[in-house]
This record gives structure tokens, sequence and C-alpha cells, in this order.
């Protein structure tokens, strides 16, 4: 599956797709194997960890499932279905499409992710496929639906980059970087990852990208339309919101909302970009740039028909300076 073969037309119609059931299963994969790409997630992780070991203690099928469907090099495919076009492929849609998964099936998928025998209970089990949908249900309800807001706008600030990238680069650089090994080869050729396999042509197909806030990814695909996504993580300094709270200091000198949109501009961002990442107005974030340009504290300039704002060498000192008086 290294290499997929792709032609003009489905590059010009592939699109970016909001998923909050892929944002679920993605917050699962973390909750399973709970390494902390940044400091925001060692909190989510601190926060929720416990609960999820619980639950899993108290059902041993359940955790043999985890463990056979995240397994070292793949992520059985009953886990992450298609999205099936350009809506966002909600929680209650993917669920039904993973409860409607016949047994035999799971276990085919799980046998292939896991590398070697299913244990008994998972031979023996013919509700894996709502054992699955349960768990998938209580990590949305406990640990994705509380911040879904704030990940939504992070989603969408990434779909934006992303969006700006192909219109100043082309396709090479809106792909590169957005996976360690994914790189646009030319003469129709996307590598996907590192795996030494023939080429796959998706010539013709649907092609999604969808993004994630954990730090985790994972391709799908479907036949009969063939559709295939690219599921990524979102940039890791949009996906931490922590790193961006400004410090006390600087939230009562500028006030916290112009303080944030500060901090925040430790790379260039355009003012959607910051609208989605701060919540904030289109107004009132318009409001904060002057103020901070006036001061000479953020600098701007133009990315094709972008405007890309960014900390000016004096907001870096007093950024700097508020975090080192509060450590």
């Amino acid at each position: 599956m290294g290499v997929w073969r792709v032609d003009a037309d489905t590059l010009a119609g592939s699109r970016f797709v909001v998923s909050s059931l892929a944002e679920t299963v993605a917050s699962l994969k973390k909750l399973a194997a709970p390494r902390a790409a940044h400091p925001g997630e060692r909190q989510w992780l601190d926060r929720h960890l416990p609960a999820y070991r619980a639950r899993l203690a108290a059902e041993p099928v359940t955790a043999l499932l985890v463990s056979a469907a995240f397994g070292a090099t793949w992520t059985a495919d009953f886990l992450t279905p298609t999205p099936a076009g350009l809506r966002d492929l909600d929680l209650d849609d993917g669920l039904a499409r993973i409860r409607a998964t016949p047994p035999g099936v799971v276990r085919a998928d799980l046998a292939v992710s896991c590398a070697g025998p299913l244990p008994a209970a998972l031979v023996r089990a013919d509700d894996l496929a709502e054992r699955t949908a349960a768990l998938l249900a209580w990590v949305w309800r406990e640990t994705v639906r509380p911040q879904w807001t704030w990940r939504r706008r992070v989603i969408e600030a990434d779909v934006v980059a992303r969006t700006r990238q192909l219109t100043l680069g082309g396709w090479a650089a809106a792909l590169d970087g957005m996976l360690p090994a994914m790189r646009w080869l030319g003469d129709g050729r996307l590598r996907i990852n590192a795996h030494d396999y023939p080429p796959r042509d998706i010539s013709g197909a649907r092609l999604l990208f969808v993004p994630v806030t954990p730090k985790q990814a994972w391709f799908s695909w479907e036949t009969a339309p063939d559709r295939y996504a690219v599921v990524y993580p979102c940039a890791g300094a949009l996906a931490d919101r922590d790193r961006a709270a400004p410090p006390s200091g600087l939230a009562a000198l500028l006030g916290p909302a112009r303080a944030q949109v500060l901090v925040l501009l430790a790379q260039p961002l355009t003012t959607s970009q910051l609208v989605a990442l701060t919540g904030q107005g289109l107004g009132s974030v318009g409001r904060h740039l002057k103020v901070l340009l006036d001061a000479r504290l953020v600098g701007r300039r133009r990315a094709g028909r972008s405007v890309l704002y960014y900390r000016a060498p004096a907001g870096d000192t007093l950024v700097a300076a508020q975090r080192t008086s509060a450590g």
C-alpha cells in the first residue's frame, strides 16, 4: 500500500472532511497507547486514563478486542469506515455502520490487525461489533464531546492551512508534511507510507482527507463506489491549546483575548485561523491585530491571496519575558 496512483480528476475532486467518528477513533487509539505528543495530550490522558482502564478491567473481552484492533502496523478495517461523501461522518452514522459489521468480518479484520491467532474469547464472541460501538460511544461522551467545539475549531484551522498550502505550492506542498512518510512523488504517484507494496491505482475514486486532533493516522477505503481516506493529525502547534495559553502577566497587560492572539502568532496564521482557534469573532480578532500591529508586536505579509500575521521580535521578547517571570 506504499504508493497510490492518482489521476488529475481524482486530485481535483478530493476534499477535506470533518469526522466526529474519526476524532473518536483517534482518541480511543490514544487511550489504548497513551504516549502524549504534547503537554495538552498529557493532561487529557491524565484526566481520562483511569476511567478508561477501569472500564476495560471490568470488560476483559473488550480489552482483548482493543488490543487486537490496534495492531503494530494496522488498525482493524471495520473500526475505520470511510466517509461516504463531503459532509461530516458523524458519530451516530459511523457507529451504525460499525454495529452492522457481521461477526465473521470483524474477526477477519482483527486477525489482520493483530497479525496472529485471535484469543479464544474473541473467536467465541459474536457481539464484538456492538462492544466496539459501545466503547466508542463512551469515549465520545466522556472524553471528546466536552472538547468538541474546540477540537472542531482546530480541525477547521488545519484545513485552512492545508488549503493555503495547496493554493501556494500545489499538491506537493499540501501533502508533504501531512504524515511523516507521505510525499507527492510526481507523475501521478502519492507515497502514503514506507511499506513496499505494489502500487494501488485509485484513479477515478473519491479521495478524502480527514484531520484529527490526536497524533494518530490511518488509511481506509471502500468499494462500490470507490472511496479512499487519509486520516492525519492536525499540525501540533494548532492541536496543543495549552501551548497557546497566555501567561497571567501578559493577559493582565494586554487583556486575555489579545494576549491569546499574540501567543498563538508564534507561527504565521491567517485571520480565519485565529478566529477558529480562539473562538473570538472576526471583528474582535481584527481589532486585536490592529492594536498589536500598531504596537509593532506583530507583523504581516501576503502569501498568495491570504494575509499571514506573525509575532515580531518585540512580541517574542514580551512573551518570553512573561513566561520567564512566571516560571
